[in-house]
């Protein structure tokens, strides 16, 4: 059960927590991670793209000669595929990317992430976000004090209004709440730092 050190706001030691096994101390697993991410990245795709049939673009619908006699081709119309300005055969429609991945992988690559996180050490665990006060500002000190030098994940747990509004215009940092953290988040982020509260609740949840 690996334990680790508790740190408050001042970048001081107060205590230690035992972290789960499971969960902490899990074997990293390099191809649930890339699945995780892969279908955390298709899921956010808008698949807005689109090309126009020879029913969409413009152009005239008659005609264009007679079908025999001239001694040219045969055509239909001046928006077929074949000619310059004309439809597009088989292009990308819009669609959506989605697609579910097993619960045991998502939760498996979850504690893959925390666990390789947690052996590079960069993942922290505070006693909690308790801020003065609301200020970008006050926010960033924090962080600095705590040696945050690039992107940081905060992962809360509850409502912490001061701390919603002191890190969300701060470049590099994002802020989830325990039962949202996504492998993708965890990798994106250089550092993660995790409230006690947050820590406890990520080694019963995903011990399960």
């Amino acid at each position: 059960m690996p334990t680790v050190d508790v740190f408050n706001l001042s970048n001081e030691k107060v205590g230690q927590i035992d972290l789960s096994d499971a969960v902490f101390a899990a074997p990293v697993n390099q191809a649930l991670l890339y699945e995780s991410v892969r279908n955390h990245r298709a899921n956010q795709r808008g698949g807005h793209h689109k090309t126009k049939t020879r029913h969409e673009v413009s152009g005239s619908g008659k005609k264009l000669w007679r079908q025999k006699g001239t001694g040219r081709a045969r055509m239909g119309s001046i928006r077929s595929p074949l000619w310059r300005h004309g439809g597009t055969v088989h292009g990308p429609q819009p669609r959506s990317y989605a697609y579910k991945l097993p619960r045991k992988m998502l939760l498996g690559a979850l504690r893959s992430a925390l666990t390789a996180k947690l052996n590079d050490g960069e993942l922290r665990v505070v006693r909690d976000f308790n801020l003065a006060d609301h200020k970008a500002k006050s926010m960033r000190g924090v962080l600095n004090g705590l040696d945050v030098k690039k992107t940081v994940l905060l992962v809360s747990n509850g409502e912490n209004r001061n701390l919603e509004l002191g890190s969300r215009n701060l470049e590099g940092v994002t802020l989830v709440a325990s039962k949202d953290v996504t492998t993708y988040d965890l990798l994106a982020h250089r550092q993660v730092l995790v409230s006690e509260e947050a820590a406890r609740k990520l080694s019963e949840g995903l011990a399960k």
